[in-house]
């Protein structure tokens, strides 16, 4: 799997390697013009938000929250894009506190709620570490990358851009684009297209190859996970306000 993918800008629908995405992002001229316009009087400061998987870097979101969102919000943001399938406890760590969705204060003294705002917990520079799942763990990288003062509005967390789909091609025949993920892949192949999975169905080449227990191939890093299989609130295809 390419481990650099482009996502489309929010405002003009150009697209951009992540790095690139960040760069056009403080010089979007469409994004300016709405910025411009907001003209009310009650201000706060919203953190620009890069979130990456740890380890694998084809996926990447960017996102603006205002510093009153919580860090409970940002779980629940993470798990509806990225991470949700069974319901599992998660963390975030920054500037060596954890933050749990449901703290156990016999286990760790120092853990702590997500019930506090960003801006009691986080500047522009810091970086947030996030797990999802203390089993079959998913760990992703929030980086506080900018800020900015804008008109006050509510806490939703606004996407600015995502990385596109990544291409992923069937281990089997290696011609077709893969729609299923097999968990047992080390010993099938990972993953498959419709076609070689309906072939091995029809001729009953493997009785372990089952479909119910393939999973969709998603444009998450928990892909292939637990019984993950993607996001029901978003589409793996993000859409820019052009479209």
């Amino acid at each position: 799997m390419a481990t650099q993918t482009k996502g489309f800008c929010k405002y003009c629908g150009k697209e951009y390697t992540k790095g690139g995405m960040l760069r056009h992002l403080q010089a979007c001229s469409k994004r300016k013009v709405r910025l411009d316009s907001e003209r009310g009087k009650r201000r706060c400061r919203y953190f620009e938000i890069v979130i990456l998987d740890k380890y694998r870097k084809a996926y990447w979101l960017i996102v603006e929250a205002s510093e009153n969102t919580t860090l409970k919000t940002l779980d629940q943001f993470i798990r509806d894009i990225w991470v949700e399938c069974c319901g599992h406890l998660s963390a975030f760590e920054c500037n060596g506190i954890q933050y749990e969705n449901t703290p156990y204060p016999y286990w760790d003294e120092d853990s702590k709620n997500m019930n506090y705002r960003l801006k009691d917990v986080v500047e522009v520079g810091d970086s947030i570490s996030y797990a999802y799942d203390f089993g079959s763990t998913t760990e992703l990288i929030l980086n506080i990358y900018s800020c900015r003062d804008g008109e006050k509005k509510d806490n939703k967390i606004v996407i600015l851009s995502r990385n596109n789909p990544p291409k992923i091609m069937c281990s089997n025949c290696e011609q077709n684009e893969a729609k299923w993920i097999n968990p047992m892949g080390y010993d099938y192949g990972f993953f498959w297209c419709d076609k070689c999975l309906k072939e091995n169905q029809e001729n009953e080449e493997d009785e372990d190859l089952e479909p119910e227990y393939f999973l969709p191939i998603c444009n998450s890093p928990r892909m292939g996970i637990c019984g993950y299989d993607g996001s029901h609130v978003y589409p793996d295809q993000f859409k820019p306000d052009e479209e």
